[in-house]
């Protein structure tokens, strides 16, 4: 049976200013085909289905354009460079045989050297992850080129998020594993106890709630957290 080449339709857009990345694997596969739907944006994160530029909507307070248009592609990328936030997903390109977005479904994987696009930008000190350590996932893929240079993550926090740091010599930025913003996520937020906790004091509380009071604080400062 012939396997799906799912290339990353995007390279990583980075910059001088950069002090944030973000770091996922890969789109839908409709992104790689180009065969998207009117509410996506052909850019990062762009999939109607997802959650992250929702979240970064309710965080920034912003009024975002969500349509396959050239506008709204300029929105996002000017927001991104004028808050210092980059993004480098992982993945450069997979095989699947099932042709859909599971991480879990990526076979013969091709990724790209976060290692080499961190030292490109000096001035970052924070990497996001769009999901935790689970097969497949970004941090998953990233500790294995990690091993294959001889570093490792340093803990800071076991507390979900967890936060890790490396040492670059230079710097040691922090590497934080966000709750990925997919709808595919949403089962493991609702075992969350945090979560059910919240849920429990405000029955109106969604998943969606959950991430942006999650995100907030490494987006915008630990002060902002509600």
């Amino acid at each position: 049976m012939a396997l799906f080449d799912h290339r990353h339709p995007y390279g990583p857009f980075l910059f001088p200013g950069a002090k944030k990345i973000i770091v996922g694997t890969l789109p839908p596969p409709r992104f790689t085909t180009g065969e998207l739907n009117e509410r996506d944006v052909d850019f990062c994160y762009g999939s109607s289905n997802g959650m992250l530029w929702p979240i970064l909507e309710r965080i920034f307070q912003l009024d975002l354009t969500y349509a396959n248009t050239p506008g709204a592609i300029e929105q996002r990328r000017d927001f991104l460079i004028h808050q210092g936030i980059g993004i480098c997903d992982i993945v450069e390109r997979a095989q699947r045989e099932k042709v859909d977005a599971s991480d879990l479904g990526m076979q013969q994987v091709v990724l790209r050297d976060l290692i080499y696009y961190l030292q490109q930008c000096p001035l970052v000190d924070t990497v996001l992850f769009m999901g935790g350590n689970s097969k497949n996932g970004p941090e998953y893929f990233f500790r294995k080129q990690l091993r294959e240079k001889g570093l490792a993550l340093e803990p800071i926090s076991g507390e979900i998020p967890r936060i890790h740091r490396l040492d670059l010599g230079e710097r040691k930025p922090r590497f934080v594993s966000l709750t990925a913003p997919s709808g595919a996520a949403n089962r493991a937020v609702g075992s969350m106890a945090a979560y059910k906790a919240l849920k429990e004091k405000d029955p109106g509380f969604t998943t969606l709630d959950f991430r942006v009071r999650q995100y907030r604080p490494f987006f915008l400062g630990p002060d902002t957290h509600p």
